[in-house]
């Protein structure tokens, strides 16, 4: 049996979780409802406390839909429960950013500001002090969703090897070149 499928889910004091006829699990939390339509080979039983998933053969790609979608239903209670943050740092000299609303604006160097247009399910603040890199924290309550806008904010300038300017996720540790060397 699938080593993460099989794991049961614990469902947090004021989460509650169902199943529709047609397979679609919906889960609401404090932090917002999410949904998510299970493929039909796979039983998802709501108990008092926990969720579990069955499937019902031994099929490889039902193995494979047994763990993804008890990973998408655990990330679904995290969800609504507690909520995901990202945090991402701007480095370089002269980056900034600002945000007004659901809308992102970006000067990364470039000749143009970019402006960019959040969903409406992901908060976004942005932390600017003197003589520190700007940092864009991104919070929602779905990680399918805020992992997409975060890799979407860092592909306008993804770090480069050598000075390491980029958007970079805060703690990230990235692999350094030493660049050209002179000649003695």
């Amino acid at each position: 049996m699938s080593r993460i499928g099989k794991l049961p889910i614990d469902i947090p004091q004021g989460v509650t979780v169902t199943v529709n006829p047609d397979n679609t699990v919906i889960v609401k939390g404090p932090k917002g409802e999410l949904s998510q339509n299970v493929g039909t080979d796979i039983t998802v039983n709501v108990g008092e406390n926990q969720v579990t998933l069955e499937r019902h053969t031994e099929d490889k790609s039902h193995k494979a839909q047994h763990g993804l979608y008890r990973a998408l239903v655990h990330n679904m209670v995290v969800g609504v429960s507690e909520g995901y943050t990202i945090k991402q740092e701007l480095v370089g000299v002269g980056y900034r950013a600002n945000a007004e609303g659901q809308v992102l604006e970006l000067g990364l160097g470039y000749s143009h500001g970019i402006f960019l247009v959040l969903p409406k399910e992901v908060k976004v603040s942005v932390l600017a002090e003197k003589r520190s890199n700007p940092i864009i924290t991104l919070e929602s309550c779905d990680k399918q969703l805020i992992g997409q806008v975060a890799a979407k904010i860092r592909s306008f300038r993804k770090p480069e090897p050598y000075k390491g300017k980029g958007i970079k996720f805060v703690g990230e540790v990235l692999r350094r070149k030493a660049g050209k060397s002179a000649k003695v």
